[in-house]
């Protein structure tokens, strides 16, 4: 099992990752960042936390009985990808990746994989 810095750490060596965080999204508080650039993760990752809130809002509303597994965001640089923590369904993990140099089908799988093994402290 990996604590919060270690899958950070991880997901740093997914190519293209510019930078990470996980978020409590209840209180909207960043459990921990790593990298970003010019990119602000804590505020990136504080920010995404009412993109988690609408979109469980619409679910809810639309009495879907399904979990989700992740949110993603392109934009013309960059794509973000929201992964939901698979224990808990307050937390998640966001992910900055380079579009030019991130597979983000593979992105998905190893975020899948580090998240599998994410113990919170």
């Amino acid at each position: 099992m990996a604590n919060i810095q270690d899958s950070l750490n991880q997901i740093m060596e997914i190519d293209g990752a510019t930078g990470a965080a996980v978020v409590d999204y209840q209180s909207g508080m960043t459990l921990g960042t790593i990298g970003g650039g010019s990119l602000d993760m804590e505020l990136a990752g504080a920010g995404n936390t009412e993109v988690v809130r609408a979109k469980k809002s619409v679910a809810e509303q639309l009495q879907l009985d399904e979990q989700i597994h992740d949110i993603l965001i392109t934009l013309d640089t960059q794509y973000h990808l929201i992964r939901m923590f698979h224990e808990s369904e307050n937390v998640f993990t966001y992910v900055a990746l380079n579009k030019d140099k991130a597979n983000l089908a593979l992105a998905r799988m190893q975020l899948e994989k580090i998240d599998s093994t994410l113990e919170l402290e």
